[in-house]
């Protein structure tokens, strides 16, 4: 729950959490947006079983948003993807920390890209990356405007496994999007955003749960195998991409 008092970065509520169990500290690190007075930040808390939170406060200031921590370091330090807001656009970034309190090391991750794209005005994580033996999975959602409002469709990518910041493969189209009518009917239309999953104990069957139109939550399921083998077809290289832009 929002704790206003102690932490006034919360004075107008929290959302979108990500949450990541983390076997070297063995507890779950659960990164969430927080609206202050001044925009939306970045928060981090700790805890090991949902009852009781150790607060580290706002690690990236506002317009920052679309977080989730790495379940292990990498060369030595923690990783964070997140998604800050400037007038540059809007884009994923990682950055990396120590202690998970001071975090420097900043890199584009992935950008939106132009023109006619799905994804064209703005992109942001969607839940944890997926460890995989080729590299990070990772969900995005893509925000396409249009006349009648905005449109979030979720793609893939995959990124390297000691260099997350390198894109190996990015999907050319969306892979799911609003069709039924409680994903494009509600509070906010046309939506389908996922924070988190499950993965059953055969390691593949990925259990995806996601706001529906911002009315209700719903549940998709799917294979981590399947998803890599669409990316293999649908999918090219950011290198490539760049050049075609």
């Amino acid at each position: 729950m929002p704790s206003p008092k102690e932490y006034p970065e919360e004075i107008w509520g929290i959302e979108d959490p990500r949450i990541t169990f983390v076997p070297e500290l063995q507890q779950y690190v659960v990164t969430y947006t927080s609206y202050s007075r001044s925009g939306r930040g970045v928060s981090l808390a700790l805890t090991k079983d949902f009852r009781t939170f150790e607060r580290y406060g706002v690690i990236m200031p506002a317009d920052d948003k679309d977080t989730a921590l790495l379940p292990r370091r990498i060369d030595g330090y923690w990783a964070l993807i997140h998604r800050p807001m400037t007038a540059l656009g809007a884009h994923m970034w990682i950055s990396y920390s120590p202690d998970l309190r001071h975090w420097g090391r900043h890199r584009l991750m992935l950008e939106a890209r132009r023109g006619a794209w799905w994804d064209a005005n703005k992109i942001g994580l969607s839940p944890p990356p997926i460890e995989t033996s080729r590299g990070w999975l990772v969900l995005y959602h893509g925000v396409r405007h249009t006349p009648s409002g905005c449109l979030y469709r979720l793609g893939l990518a995959l990124f390297e496994l000691e260099k997350p910041e390198k894109c190996l493969l990015r999907g050319d189209s969306w892979i799911f999007g609003p069709e039924a009518e409680y994903e494009r009917c509600g509070d906010v239309n046309d939506v389908v955003f996922p924070c988190g999953y499950t993965i059953d104990a055969d390691g593949d069957t990925i259990n995806l749960y996601y706001g529906a139109a911002d009315c209700s939550i719903a549940l998709a399921r799917a294979s981590v195998r399947s998803l890599l083998d669409w990316l293999d077809a649908n999918g090219s290289c950011e290198r490539r991409q760049r050049a075609e832009d």
